[in-house]
């Protein structure tokens, strides 16, 4: 049953509606998890959207009056987020990953991938000193990752590929937004059908890998999100066999393969006992992802 609580007469500041919106949240036990895992950073998602604030500030901001028009759409939103369940970033049409906006819609994942960490990191100390000519981000979605790869190695290029035309066509708003548009190629492609001949130095990706099971038992939030970027098969992992049998063609001598597998990560292990996968710690936080060498993945001959 949902606890829907009166407007208040008006929520004079920014303060006053995270106070009244995170105890609204609260109260209703949302389900967290696209970009906040709390009530009050839900209700600050909110805000910055409608307040267009970015997402660094101080104590200062929460005094920022809020006008008629600003108040009601917050509440709005709120409202919307509770009773319909659907993740902020879809309710606003954009989401925060890695410190930036990207726009997106129910048509892509929303960007949440812990992949942003070793990105920043520039894939050290694996990479050592190759520097990257050419980085694919497989089942790019969104285009995040394909876009911060652009921005850390702003000499290389990287190509997105996605199998679905609307994830395409949200990626490449993205590629735009970000400026990225000479650096980034948005490619219609079913994993590798579209780079036939083609070599990098780091492949990427974060693939399909829900099982079955566990699609099932979807929280609402995580039902608004496309199943053809969630779903994988029985054991969720499908593509990620795809993915293991066919990009050392790929890859060039000192490349690199990660792929995020999620929770899958047990049943992969187990589907392999041969490959002595490379498991990434995150300080962040974030587990199930894997890193391969292209010579360890030939001579694996899959």
């Amino acid at each position: 049953m949902l606890n829907d609580p009166p407007m208040p007469r008006e929520f004079p500041t920014l303060e006053d509606f995270l106070n009244w919106a995170a105890d609204y949240f609260a109260q209703n036990e949302l389900y967290y998890g696209h970009g906040t895992d709390n009530p009050w950073d839900e209700a600050v998602m909110l805000a910055l959207y409608v307040l267009q604030l970015p997402a660094e500030n101080d104590r200062a901001v929460l005094a920022t009056p809020l006008n008629k028009q600003q108040q009601q759409q917050l509440f709005v939103l709120a409202q919307r987020r509770v009773q319909e369940r659907i993740p902020i970033p879809y309710l606003t049409g954009e989401a925060w990953f890695a410190g930036e906006r990207y726009y997106v819609n129910s048509q892509v994942l929303i960007p949440r991938s812990p992949l942003a960490e070793i990105i920043a990191e520039h894939f050290q100390p694996w990479l050592g000193d190759v520097q990257p000519k050419r980085i694919l981000d497989l089942c790019t979605g969104s285009g995040c990752l394909a876009i911060y790869c652009a921005k850390q190695f702003p000499d290389c290029i990287v190509d997105a590929v996605d199998i679905s035309p609307a994830a395409l066509q949200v990626a490449r708003q993205n590629v735009a937004l970000h400026n990225c548009v000479e650096q980034v190629n948005v490619l219609a492609s079913d994993l590798f059908t579209a780079v036939q001949g083609r070599q990098y130095d780091i492949i990427i990706s974060n693939p399909p890998y829900v099982d079955a099971a566990e699609m099932a038992a979807l929280p609402l939030e995580y039902q608004h999100e496309p199943v053809l970027a969630l779903a994988s098969g029985n054991d969720g992992l499908d593509l990620t066999r795809q993915i293991l049998r066919q990009a050392s063609q790929y890859l060039t001598k000192d490349g690199l393969l990660i792929v995020e597998v999620g929770s899958s990560w047990m049943t992969l292990e187990e589907q392999y006992p041969q490959i002595a996968f490379t498991w990434l710690e995150f300080a962040s936080g974030g587990e199930g992802v894997f890193l391969l060498t292209a010579d360890y993945l030939r001579s694996l001959q899959l």
